[in-house]
């Protein structure tokens, strides 16, 4: 039988596949499971410095939660449930590595607040995305109501989540959903090459990056700003700091080492 997840690592970008294709990729609570064992060797190995998430197949990145595992829950069950999948996705938006979704067919409910919990989505062209919940009578539980308005905005974001349409990849492109659109077959090297281009900066500056906008958004803009600075500070003491102003002054390439 083979295993719900795929993890490989190349040249530092650890390639995690969710491995369901018959099922659509859907999301159960074993897949939830070995998503937050490979969070926790993601922010563990330092060989790890960026992801790749996608799907098994050419028909879907993750099609959405496993509904057989929902017919027979109740309140408290549903609640663990969702607590259990936000709190994997959570920490995979701050394992403080750069995170890419390479969605390469359908992304709904949860496959969509997947490929939200990641900082970055590039799309297939057939890629579609969806929070089709409401249409089962429930509300996404993974982050779907929490992300997808930070993203899009909240009068686009309500619209998907009350009516639980689908959108196609450019439609998704245009609200700001996805950063990157190509063909099937550019796909993956596409979230590799920007990936790589994320990779070849500082990794204590992407780092800064990705943790001060994460918390500022919950602030005020003053706040968030002397947070900004706060870490702009504490870069300044750097080796990378050092290395990346004299490389740029002798015209070459910096060499950072992560401290």
């Amino acid at each position: 039988m083979p295993s719900s997840l795929l993890f490989e690592l190349t040249d530092g970008v650890a390639r995690i596949t969710v491995n369901r294709p018959d099922k659509l990729n859907a999301l159960n609570a074993i897949v939830i499971s070995e998503i937050g064992d490979a969070v926790t060797r993601i922010e563990t190995d330092a060989a790890i410095r960026g992801v790749i998430v996608t799907g098994a197949g050419t028909k879907a990145f993750v099609a959405g939660a496993d509904i057989s595992e929902l017919t027979d829950q109740g309140p408290t069950g549903g609640r663990h449930r969702a607590v259990a999948g936000q709190q994997v996705f959570r920490r995979l938006e701050r394992c403080g590595k750069p995170v890419i979704a390479a969605v390469n067919g359908f992304a709904l409910g949860g496959g969509c607040e997947l490929a939200m919990a990641c900082h970055l989505r590039v799309a297939s062209e057939n890629a579609k995305f969806g929070q089709p919940e409401v249409k089962l009578g429930i509300a996404p539980g993974y982050g779907g109501t929490v992300r997808l308005p930070r993203l899009v905005g909240k009068a686009r974001a309500l619209e998907l989540l009350l009516t639980g349409e689908m959108i196609d990849a450019q439609e998704a492109l245009r609200i700001g959903l996805v950063n990157r659109v190509v063909s099937p077959e550019r796909l993956l090297p596409e979230a590799e090459g920007l990936l790589r281009v994320i990779l070849a900066n500082g990794p204590l500056a992407v780092r800064a990056c990705l943790e001060a906008v994460d918390i500022g958004l919950e602030m005020s803009v003053d706040q968030a700003l002397l947070l900004e600075a706060g870490y702009f500070g504490l870069l300044s003491a750097t080796d990378d700091m050092r290395e990346g102003t004299r490389a740029f002054v002798e015209k070459r390439r910096p060499n950072f080492k992560g401290a």
